[in-house]
């Protein structure tokens, strides 16, 4: 039987706005959503990060100094993040970027693990000027009402899914044009509109000048970048390393390669869709600095959800992923061993915290700026 992915607590009888779900809609395979404990009124989900000129300047010492923070003992262990992994991309300028990703179940116990490890402290007095590598920090502070998840499989969690309390599924929405935003309980009564930003023609956060290799030459500043209305975020996942021999080889051969197409035209020319944002990223060992999970994800920011359902249902670099995708399963008879998955935020400005240091310009939201 279909559930709702909206738990029960947060449905409104009759939605003032009303669902897309085609009349009489069965999915043709099945999805689920994580359903958290009912007195949950927020999430956390932080990604900190390092900034290197290129991979083989990356020495290990960011990664050491941020697992000594997430997991520093002067902390309970309710207010350490309740999952972190760490993922890593080289971007289109060159250079290489490394990230902690993290989750908490409140903004409360965040803060408290922010106080009490010591690294609000820390990232306060970061100076630019004495690290040969540059640092990013980009937070999320949604209501339960502002975040919605999609997985392929109800057994193995992803990202925020640790934190659940229990699946629901399989889900009625999913697999129609639309279904992201019935996911969201926010979306019950709010068309969740963003706000439009033009980049600027030229940006420019050091005090120096650009190399030949397009390398910042001197030392960039601290710059925050204020919250945006609206702004959407989606982390959308990918696990392969459970698949058997054909159809790993399906995938590497059939849907990675559009996949990465797909992400690249959103990281290189992603203004065009109201895309700000995208790193299509490893997970990775961080003892090793190796890619060897066979798991990637793509973390996108979108200046409104409406702006990640156009670039979904009409750009052709989508159309590629999701119509490459329903070949992919009817060649497996839907016997799909790949694990792909889903969260999505909506955020208000109030809920977003994006400050970078010694980063080059075009680094998250900086790009905007």
């Amino acid at each position: 039987m279909l559930v709702s992915a909206i738990p029960e607590h947060l449905q409104q009888c009759p939605r003032k706005i009303a669902a897309k779900t085609p009349p009489g809609f069965q999915p043709p395979f099945p999805a689920y959503s994580a359903s958290f404990p009912k007195d949950t009124k927020d999430l956390v989900f932080a990604v900190i990060g390092a900034q290197y000129t290129s991979q083989a300047n990356a020495d290990g010492a960011a990664v050491a100094q941020l697992t000594k923070f997430t997991t520093s003992k002067a902390v309970d262990a309710e207010a350490r993040p309740q999952f972190a992994e760490w993922a890593s991309v080289t971007d289109n300028k060159g250079y290489y970027n490394v990230a902690h990703l993290a989750y908490w179940p409140s903004k409360t116990t965040y803060e408290k693990w922010a106080v009490d490890s010591g690294f609000q402290q820390w990232w306060e007095e970061l100076d630019a000027g004495s690290h040969s590598n540059g640092w990013f920090l980009e937070i999320f502070f949604p209501t339960i009402d502002r975040f919605e998840t999609v997985f392929s499989n109800n057994e193995v969690p992803e990202g925020a899914a640790h934190m659940r309390e229990c699946v629901r599924g399989p889900i009625q929405e999913h697999v129609y044009w639309g279904s992201m935003r019935d996911r969201m309980a926010a979306a019950q009564d709010d068309e969740l509109a963003g706000e439009k930003v033009e980049r600027p023609a030229t940006t420019n956060h050091t005090n120096g000048t650009n190399g030949t290799n397009g390398h910042t030459t001197s030392s960039p500043r601290r710059v925050k970048v204020g919250g945006k209305r609206n702004l959407a975020i989606i982390r959308s996942g990918q696990d392969w390393s459970d698949t058997l021999p054909e159809e790993r080889e399906l995938y590497l051969n059939t849907m990675h390669p559009v996949l990465i197409k797909g992400m690249n035209f959103l990281r290189d020319q992603g203004e065009e869709v109201g895309c700000h944002s995208c790193r299509f990223m490893d997970l990775i060992d961080p003892v090793t600095g190796k890619a060897d999970k066979d798991r990637t994800f793509g973390l996108a920011f979108f200046d409104e959800l409406g702006s990640l359902e156009g670039w979904a249902k009409q750009h052709s670099t989508h159309l590629e992923i999701f119509g490459g995708f329903l070949q992919y399963a009817k060649k497996l008879e839907n016997n799909v061993s790949l694990r792909l998955f889903h969260e999505v935020l909506v955020l208000k400005p109030e809920q977003q915290l994006f400050e970078y240091v010694g980063c080059h310009p075009g680094t998250g939201l900086l790009a905007i700026v």
